[in-house]
């Protein structure tokens, strides 16, 4: 893999140690099976599609932990008959997705062959940027941090 180098993010950025890490982590060989799309459905809304032809839900186990979106899919074994040709591949996989900060998974449906999984961020009032009002007058904090060394 191409290595990048990260230095003039990091003399203006502070926290982001976490993606340089993230970028090490990537692999462009990973697994391809099975495939999927990504799609941004709005603003704060975005959804993983996968191909699961042959999979049905007892099959398939999606978990949201920490940042990390785990898909495991075992398709159990009761075919009919004798299979002559396998076209259609039904091994079993485990996929992972790194989620960013304040991601949440919204539900998961499977429909026609694909599993939908819904993700939303979802960002805390806290973090949310605010209006701050100007004053003329120093801050109550500062007005009460005064008081208290002049009365001392």
């Amino acid at each position: 893999m191409t290595g990048f180098d990260f230095a003039p993010l990091f003399r203006s950025a502070i926290g982001f140690d976490r993606l340089a890490r993230l970028m090490d982590t990537v692999s462009s060989e990973g697994p391809t099976y099975p495939p999927y799309n990504i799609e941004k459905t709005g603003e704060d809304f975005y959804r993983l599609t996968m191909a699961v032809a042959g999979f049905s839900p007892t099959d398939l186990e999606v978990t949201a932990q920490d940042n990390t979106l785990v898909i495991t899919g075992r398709a159990a074994n009761g075919g009919q008959g004798e299979l002559l040709y396998r076209g259609i591949a039904g091994r079993a996989f485990e996929r992972r997705f790194v989620l960013a900060d304040h991601m949440v998974v919204e539900g998961a449906d499977l429909a026609n062959g694909l599993l939908h999984v819904g993700l939303k961020r979802v960002v805390p009032e806290q973090l949310k940027p605010r209006r701050i009002a100007i004053g003329s007058a120093a801050p109550a904090v500062a007005n009460d941090a005064v008081k208290a060394a002049v009365a001392a």
